[in-house]
C-alpha cells in the first residue's frame, strides 16, 4: 500500500548518527538504523506486522493518503493567482520576510 513515508536523521545518546523511518498514517509504526535503507526494510516489517495485528483483532487499517500526482490534478490555479494576488495585497502572508 503507497503510505507516506517520513525519513529523518538525527543523533542518537552517543552522538551516532541514526535514520528514521515512519508512516503518519499508522500511529506507532516506525523504524530506527543506522542506513536509510536498513530503516526502510524495518519499516516494512513494522507496517506489516501493524496491518496484520488490526485485521486479526478486528480493527480496521488506515486507508493511505492519496499521492500528491492524485491531490495535485485538482488544483484550482485560479485560486493559486488570487492567493498570490492576496499576498501581494498584503491581505494576508505567506510567512515570509518582505523582500527589500
Amino acid at each position: 500500500m503507497p503510505y507516506v513515508v517520513v525519513l529523518e536523521s538525527f543523533e542518537d545518546g552517543d552522538g551516532q548518527g541514526r535514520r528514521r523511518a515512519l508512516h503518519p498514517e499508522l500511529p506507532g509504526v516506525s523504524a530506527e538504523a543506522d542506513t536509510p535503507l536498513e530503516a526502510l526494510d524495518r519499516l516494512d516489517v513494522a507496517r506489516e506486522a501493524f496491518i496484520t495485528e488490526r485485521l486479526q483483532s478486528g480493527q480496521a487499517v488506515p486507508v493511505p493518503r492519496p499521492s500528491l500526482v492524485t491531490a495535485a490534478a485538482g488544483l484550482n490555479l485560479d485560486h493559486l493567482s488570487f492567493a498570490r494576488w492576496l499576498v501581494r495585497q498584503q491581505h494576508i502572508s505567506d510567512g515570509l520576510a518582505p523582500a527589500d
